[in-house]
């Protein structure tokens, strides 16, 4: 391509963003829009929600951006510094036209329940240009979040502020120094969360140990004729022994009591009607068992506590199970080796549970099978397990804080499947074979999907929501490796080798980090469907997309230009022939730069402005290109 035409086509498309820009920024006064009409930021879906319910009072800001049809709204004025601050508005918006913040001047603003803001006077809360307020910055001020900064129009009204509850008053100018770095580190805060979690599952785990110790007083066969007659007879905190044999079940225990076999030679038989085993008492244990004979797909009507649109009780409740628990906290299913089409253990309303270590051999094809385990309205442990077959492997239900660690799914619809479920910690499960290893639904937020290793799957992680963690997780052999639905969470360290797209990003606004991870050997390293350009870079550091051409241009080990995965260009030039000569010609190096620099040069897609040359985790993309090479 002669370089004098791509230089032309270059400053003719600089001469029309500069204008583009002197029009939107000559348009007249800019004016404040409701916030309900901006694209919001901030705050996760749950904080504002939990603010909304309380009645507490959120400050609030809106930024008009020279290269983006949207108003972004910000819930809390530190967020929006934070975002400023970085760099990545800027890059991915423009330069901001006009800020406008929360007035509390003329509301006597208070504080109550610890910190939280609400008013003595109440009108509609107004705005104030960014650039004129007054900001009262380390007061007892506080949201959901963390602390927040209370902008007001009028010094008095900040002056009684501090008065009454501390801090100090600073101008927009000071502003960015005065709550730097009040957000903290968000991975490291992503870290402690997921160490938070594991803790958590360990003492529950732990602590559900103890019903497995308690002394047998009947024993089938010997003491008592039957399962059932020994239900009966067992005093409660005591153990039912079950010998090796063949058990009639269908059996309901409704006091605190373990029933425990002695492995696989120990088979419980529904008899192909109803579920197996129900509890519904707290602490029941059932251990060390095989259990078939579980009743059809859909062969009861749903329960009451499983009504509702929410609910779909087709497919999630009407469903028999090899063991249901409902109203049973602080319960263990372990050791079992379960055998149906329906759902393999069911746990209603069943807080601190355990169920680890069974083995859940489902339905040949995905419309005839359920779930492997089944947890709603219930926060539980589910470890160490195997599926295969059926629907879904982990199905979570509104299960907020459960912990779902070391499980191996394959062959079914998904391994692990959130719905209305937040902070929750998947990590470590191995999924193959499925239509989405790992999948998260329907308003998810604070999620912590880590270490995970989805292969050979349609799909192996699908995300929405947001504020969620995916860390050290590797996707392999994927149709898509990673679909990003979410928003404001953060993608790094993961490795995502040898799949058809190797990250598809679907969000309307580009709010995720997406830094430090291998992306590598794909066919497509990215896909962006709508929405601007996203800056795949934090701090200055970047990802490592494979041996890329024309990075080093000088040769001094230093990346030179930007590296755009969604980029025509970049492919191409980068895996076609003569791709090196034609990455390092002059004229695509204008082109790239000014790409990676001037939002108005930049179509939706993706760019990285610092792509790393080495690898961040080797010897994880030394094993990945190890199997699909063999």
């Amino acid at each position: 391509m002669d370089v004098r035409v791509v230089g032309a086509v270059v400053l003719g498309l600089l001469a029309l963003s500069a204008s583009a820009f002197l029009v939107q920024g000559s348009t007249g006064e800019v004016q404040p829009v409701r916030f309900e009409d901006t694209v919001r930021l901030g705050m996760t879906g749950v904080d504002v929600q939990v603010a909304e319910q309380r009645g507490y009072v959120l400050p609030k800001a809106e930024v008009f951006y020279g290269q983006y049809e949207y108003v972004v709204g910000y819930y809390g004025v530190e967020s929006l510094v934070a975002h400023l601050q970085r760099g990545t508005a800027r890059r991915q918006f423009g330069a901001p036209l006009a800020v406008f913040v929360t007035d509390f001047s003329g509301t006597e603003p208070y504080l109550v329940d610890g910190g939280y803001l609400d008013l003595r006077v109440d009108p509609a809360l107004g705005m104030t240009r960014g650039s004129d307020a007054l900001y009262v910055v380390g007061s007892e001020a506080r949201t959901p979040s963390g602390p927040t900064v209370v902008p007001f129009s009028d010094r008095s009204d900040a002056a009684a502020f501090v008065a009454e509850y501390g801090g100090r008053i600073v101008t927009w100018t000071d502003l960015p120094g005065a709550v730097a770095g009040s957000g903290g580190d968000t991975v490291a805060s992503f870290r402690d969360s997921v160490r938070a979690h594991s803790q958590w599952a360990d003492r529950t785990v732990d602590a559900r140990r103890a019903l497995r110790s308690r002394p047998v007083s009947v024993v089938v066969g010997a003491d008592e004729p039957s399962l059932a007659a020994a239900l009966s007879a067992a005093p409660p905190n005591t153990t039912i022994r079950v010998p090796p044999g063949h058990y009639d079940a269908n059996l309901t225990v409704d006091k605190p009591v373990t029933i425990r076999g002695s492995g696989p030679e120990t088979v419980l038989d529904g008899g192909g009607n109803g579920t197996v085993v129900t509890v519904q008492s707290d602490r029941v244990a059932i251990t060390s068992l095989a259990i078939t004979g579980v009743g059809a797909v859909g062969s009861r009507p749903p329960p009451e506590d499983a009504q509702g649109p929410l609910s779909s009780p087709l497919v999630y409740a009407r469903s028999d199970a090899g063991v249901t628990l409902v109203g049973a906290n602080e319960s263990l299913v372990a050791d079992l080796t379960i055998e149906t089409a329906s759902t393999g253990v069911s746990l209603r309303y069943s807080d601190r549970s355990v169920v680890r270590n069974i083995s859940v051999d489902g339905a040949a094809s995905i419309a005839e099978g359920s779930m492997g385990v089944l947890p709603i309205n219930s926060r539980v442990v589910v470890e160490d397990s195997q599926f295969s077959g059926g629907r879904d492997g982990v199905y979570v239900h509104r299960a907020d804080g459960s912990v779902i660690r070391r499980n191996d799914a394959a062959n079914m619809r998904y391994g692990v499947h959130e719905m209305y479920t937040s902070s929750l910690l998947v990590r470590e499960n191995s999924i193959s074979g499925t239509k989405g290893g790992i999948i998260l639904m329907t308003r998810p937020s604070n999620n912590l999907i880590v270490a995970n290793r989805a292969v050979d799957n349609r799909a192996g992680i699908l995300t929405i929501g947001d504020t969620s963690f995916f860390a050290d997780n590797v996707m392999v052999g994927n149709q898509i490796g990673f679909n990003l639905g979410s928003t404001r969470s953060v993608v790094t360290n993961n490795t995502i080798a040898g799949n058809g797209i190797g990250i598809r990003t679907v969000t309307l606004l580009p709010t995720n980090e997406v830094v430090g991870n291998d992306v590598v050997d794909n066919d497509r390293p990215a896909e962006s469907r709508g929405g601007p350009v996203r800056v795949w870079t934090v701090d200055g550091q970047g990802n490592y997309w494979g041996p890329v051409a024309g990075l080093d241009r000088d040769g001094d080990g230093a990346v030179d230009r930007p590296f755009r995965p969604t980029g025509q260009v970049d492919v191409v030039a980068s895996r076609a022939a003569g791709g090196p000569t034609l990455a390092r010609a002059p004229a695509f190096g204008l082109l790239r730069a000014l790409a990676g620099d001037i939002p108005g040069l930049r179509d939706s897609g993706a760019v990285d402005s610092a792509p790393r040359t080495e690898p961040v985790r080797p010897h994880i993309l030394r094993e990945v290109r190890t199997r699909t090479h063999d």
